[in-house]
């Protein structure tokens, strides 16, 4: 709030493959205002402006007076996946010119006679090798050929690219070649763009570093032009505050960098969705977590343990592992708007393909023929009863069943039927993926409470909950926009990593704090430059293995450790997480530290949301309406969201509606409301 006393907003914005979120908070009031907007894929950005006129319409948002604005996209990721990137060459060592195709020579389907490996995103004849050699060590046999670069310059001008790539040998350990290589570039070619691998991510492993590097410049144009826009779009309509995007480690960094270090904000939406996730368990006082989180194209799963959501790297960026660190996130294509067909085995399969925003399902009336997940739903009767999108859209029920009728004609049932098939056929995908994250986590998920949201996760939650037997299922006041709600709490978070490549030992413990002594420097200057100055945190963490392995796990450690001599504590931190991993370790075994890293935190300015004080009560019901549920349509009560209060209680199988979603609870589930406005299922017994 500004010295006139007059509103402070800030809002929080996450592109998604139908819709655009916004959730806006009024810090003078605590007034939460959300909002969805369909997006416009031919002209991204323009769905931003409607909304903020929107918002500004309705609830009275003056741009002026917006203090802090995070937007999480998904350009970068849909660059990728539709192979509609830069044109790019790469220059590396010779000999070395096959290396992303050879990769770790793992097939992406080790079971599959027919697989094959996606077509990288460098054709081979863009990819150059020059002679120039360093050691591991960091000495050189071989400086960079001049002569070399030129040439290999001129053939990728002639062959079209845009920006090159440049990823030589150990460069994590002396960047001295790459920065010679990048010089000479820029000097004979100042037109292209350039990137090393050292500054997008030094990490030992030539093909890691190299991979990572390459994403990083083929979404760059794309990217770029897209934050250069939404800047001036802003300043256009009036909006001080200084754009911040959601990473993919899910915190923040600022447009500016943004621009150059796009690799970090290509899971940003989903990593967003978490965090939001994460904040809103806190705040209800629940620590064990299972996310879902369905949109329009994709059902994506991830766990908080104790509060915390899980990292890691290595994650899949369309047929690409990202190794930059990220929030853990498992996906499937099952969404609202996946579309269900009949294979050539007359058996009925649901998704990957999806309607997405145009033309959308069949009950949104925008073009689709195709029936649909939120077809199905409407058919069974679980959706049609409320507006949809905050009125952006209006559900055309009739529309949704001669789109379903098509399917149930070839299959020879009826229409609920065939439409409760879809559905049961969704949950059991999601059943499948939800497993394989349970099981490699090593969780009992009967011990986790479901979070259903997205658009279509409070849809399709309680049923996948029942199916698991996870007996508890949380729905946030706006599941439609906790996304955008993730990056409105997000704090600065920056990552830096050093290979050290030591053995765990006394004689390495110099050599090991002068590093944490640059990451920490590398830290602090990194959030200088972001703009903050408040309160911050370093994590340190270290990754280590035992002597002969050929893979590291990454260990939580204290600088203290290290500053004090303590061996103990830092090899029975490794011994400990090892063996919870593999249930095994090795007290004698001689320990390697592959690489050091450190997590740069810059708290976000404190947030309060508005509660209620609970009254016990029974809610009650708008009416009753007639659904699909459990094998024969029954008369179930209907409730609005708006009208449930905290305290208030009942018992399904009910439907909820509200402004962003439809909360869809089949069975005997137990239904309370907390002081945030949370509804809380319980299965009756």
């Amino acid at each position: 709030m500004d010295a006139a006393g007059e509103a402070d907003w800030k809002i929080g914005v996450d592109i998604g493959g139908t819709f655009i979120d916004f959730c806006a908070l009024e810090a003078r009031s605590g007034r939460v205002a959300s909002l969805k907007v369909l997006t416009t894929p031919d002209d991204p950005g323009a769905e931003l402006m409607t909304g903020l006129t929107l918002l500004a319409e309705r609830e009275g948002l003056d741009p002026s007076r917006v203090s802090r604005f995070v937007h999480g996209t998904t350009v970068g990721i849909n660059t990728i996946i539709q192979r509609r990137g830069a044109n790019l060459a790469l220059i590396t060592n010779a000999g070395f010119e096959d290396m992303i195709e050879l990769a770790r020579l793992r097939m992406p389907d080790v079971y599959s006679l027919f697989c094959s490996r996606p077509d990288q995103l460098i054709p081979r004849d863009r990819i150059f090798g020059i002679p120039a050699r360093m050691r591991a060590d960091g000495s050189t046999t071989r400086e960079p050929d001049i002569e070399r670069i030129a040439e290999a310059v001129a053939t990728a001008r002639r062959r079209g690219a845009e920006g090159i790539v440049v990823a030589l040998l150990h460069a994590w350990r002396d960047a001295s070649q790459e920065a010679a290589v990048k010089a000479e570039i820029e000097r004979i070619a100042p037109e292209l763009f350039v990137f090393t691998s050292a500054e997008v991510w030094p990490v030992i492993r030539e093909y890691e570093r190299t991979t990572t590097t390459i994403m990083n410049g083929y979404v760059h144009p794309r990217v770029a032009g897209y934050l250069t826009a939404l800047e001036s779009r802003l300043a256009e309509r009036g909006v001080p505050a200084r754009a911040m995007l959601t990473k993919s480690n899910g915190g923040l960094m600022n447009a500016a960098e943004g621009k150059r270090a796009c690799v970090n904000m290509l899971l940003s939406g989903t990593a967003s969705g978490v965090m939001g996730a994460a904040w809103l368990a806190r705040q209800a006082g629940e620590r064990q977590i299972l996310t879902l989180d369905i949109g329009g194209t994709s059902a994506d799963f991830a766990l908080i343990i104790d509060g915390a959501p899980q990292f890691g790297t290595g994650e899949l960026i369309g047929e690409f592992p990202l190794y930059v660190p990220s929030v853990s996130v498992s996906s499937i294509g099952i969404g609202g708007g996946s579309i269900a067909s009949i294979d050539e085995r007359g058996v009925l399969r649901v998704g990957p393909e999806s309607a997405g925003s145009t033309p959308g399902p069949a009950c949104y009336g925008r073009g689709g023929r195709r029936a649909t997940v939120t077809d199905a739903m409407a058919v069974c009767g679980w959706l049609g009863h409320s507006q949809m999108a905050y009125g952006q859209l209006r559900m055309d029920v009739d529309l949704a069943r001669e789109a379903v009728a098509d399917l149930a004609a070839a299959l020879g049932r009826s229409l609920e039927e065939t439409a409760q098939a879809i559905l049961d056929i969704a949950v059991s995908e999601m059943f499948v993926e939800v497993e394989k994250l349970a099981s490699r986590s090593g969780v009992d998920l009967r011990d986790f409470t479901l979070m259903p949201f997205g658009g279509g996760g409070p849809m399709l939650g309680a049923m996948l909950a029942r199916e698991m037997g996870i007996r508890r299922v949380m729905a946030p006041r706006r599941p439609g926009v906790v996304s955008a709600l993730g990056g409105l709490v997000a704090d600065l978070r920056g990552d830096f990593i050093r290979t050290t490549f030591v053995d765990l030992s006394a004689d390495a413990l110099a050599k090991l704090c002068l590093v944490l002594a640059e990451l920490e420097a590398e830290g602090r200057s990194w959030l200088a430059a972001q703009g903050h100055h408040g309160a911050l945190a370093l994590q340190f963490a270290a990754d280590m293995r035992y002597a002969g392995q050929s893979y590291e796990i990454e260990v939580p450690v204290e600088a203290r450790w290290f500053e004090t001599a303590d061996l103990r504590a830092i090899a029975a931190a490794f011994h400990e997480l090892h063996d919870a991993i593999y249930d095994f370790h090795d007290p004698e075994g001689r320990i390697e530290i592959v690489n050091l890293r450190l997590s740069a935190v810059g708290a976000g300015p404190a947030l309060n949301f508005p509660e209620e004080a609970e009254a016990a009560g029974d809610a009650i019901a708008e009416r009753m309406t007639p659904v699909f549920v459990d094998g024969a349509r029954r008369d179930i009560a209907l409730y609005a969201r708006a009208d449930l209060h905290a305290g208030s209680s009942f018992k399904g199988p009910a439907v909820v509606a509200q402004e962003d979603t439809t909360f869809a609870i089949p069975g005997k589930m137990v239904a309370k409301v907390d002081r945030f406005l949370n509804l809380h299922l319980t299965f009756a017994e």
